[in-house]
């Protein structure tokens, strides 16, 4: 049974991540190759895979802002405008939205590259929950995080 924990924030996602590069310097959370396995029957990029490479982008982020432990408890608003081939490159942007008592909600932006050009396109998007852990994988406050 997880105990709720009472801690006062008073704290903005934007005070969190102030010290990390801002979603305006596009700088990825993580970049990757679609390969042959990454397909779906019909020859595309699996959405999965986009979903899964989108996690792993945002749990990154949030095991950085949150300086340890994150883990992924929710995911929501998933949508997939674009398409990718294999061979595009594909690189995941996050950014914090918003925070709670012991949770941080990421945005991630799922961004393809044509294998041979500069042409980008947004391929998949969608929100992450994460709650911070403690080193008995207990949730710990995000406003210990900004001032511990």
């Amino acid at each position: 049974m997880i105990k709720k924990l009472s801690v006062a924030l008073s704290i903005e996602p934007a005070d969190l991540i102030s010290e990390y590069p801002s979603n305006t310097m596009r700088s990825p959370q993580i970049r990757v190759t679609a390969m042959p396995t990454d397909l779906n029957p019909y020859g595309g990029v699996f959405g999965g895979w986009l979903m899964s490479q989108m996690a792993l982008g945002a749990g990154s982020l949030a095991s950085r802002v949150g300086r340890g432990k994150a883990v992924v408890v929710h995911a929501s608003d998933f949508t997939f405008p674009g398409a990718m081939q294999v061979g595009d490159e594909l690189s995941v942007y996050c950014e914090v939205v918003a925070t709670g008592t012991t949770s941080l909600t990421i945005a991630a932006e799922a961004v393809g590259r044509e294998r041979n050009g500069e042409t980008e396109t947004t391929v998949a998007q969608g929100t992450f929950k994460f709650v911070l852990l403690d080193e008995n994988d207990r949730p710990r406050a995000v406003a210990a995080v900004a001032h511990g």
